[in-house]
């Protein structure tokens, strides 16, 4: 089961929001952000709160504005992981029906650990981890994709120490490219639920935003 900090700080969730549209994608409700031309995609993997987010569908259109197609799907509600795991695989197969040709995936939070499960086979070209919940050493060690894990200070779901572990996991495993960074002073789910008025809180949350594109502009071309 989810920990607290999974539900914490809620956004005001807003379906108006963002410069996309929501449409089919796989049969799933998406927000679709960017060039449909383009061959290059990103999907993100919401946490809890789902797709109406507004600090994710700003992320969703600032990724977009690099270059990519970006999907960002509804899932939670009705399932767990392994369910959209499942529906995610059917997202990836529908862009690359469309000619989409490299993919990259991002989660947060829960929807790491559908990120992870992806990261394991040829579903995608990179993965981004954002303060994972419920991803295991075991499925670091699985991972057979350049990987990037942003981890928080104050995080029960993925202490410090956890995400450590990853990381020496991840250096031994010296075939895989990876990049692991801990955040100070924030708290799980600080990427996407933070106040927009709060500088403070801001300044951290652009500063993952930016790892995270890099990571794809490297990884996915």
């Amino acid at each position: 089961m989810s920990g607290p900090q999974c539900c914490s700080n809620p956004p005001t969730l807003n379906p108006t929001s963002g410069s996309g549209h929501v449409e089919k994608l796989g049969g799933l409700d998406s927000y679709l952000t960017g060039s449909s031309d383009s061959k290059l995609a990103i999907v993100l993997v919401s946490d809890v709160f789902g797709y109406e987010a507004p600090n994710l569908r700003k992320l969703a259109d600032k990724v977009a504005a690099a270059g990519f197609f970006v999907v960002h799907f509804d899932w939670l509600k009705g399932h767990g992981t392994d369910k959209g795991f499942e529906d995610v695989k059917v997202v990836i197969e529908a862009l690359k029906s469309k000619g989409v040709s490299a993919i990259g995936a991002v989660g947060f939070c829960w929807g790491a650990k559908v990120v992870v499960e992806l990261a394991k086979g040829d579903f995608i070209q990179a993965a981004v981890l954002a303060h994972p919940s419920f991803v295991t050493v075991d499925d670091i060690k699985a991972v057979k994709v350049p990987i990037s894990i942003l981890g928080a200070e104050i995080d029960r779901m993925s202490p410090p120490e956890v995400v450590k572990q990853f990381e020496e996991v991840l250096i031994a495993k010296a075939e895989i490219k990876s990049h692991v960074k801990i955040f100070p002073k924030v708290s799980h789910g600080w990427t996407v639920r933070y106040d927009v008025s709060d500088e403070a809180a801001v300044k951290p949350a652009e500063e993952a935003h930016q790892d995270m594109l890099q990571w794809f502009l490297n990884h996915v071309k």
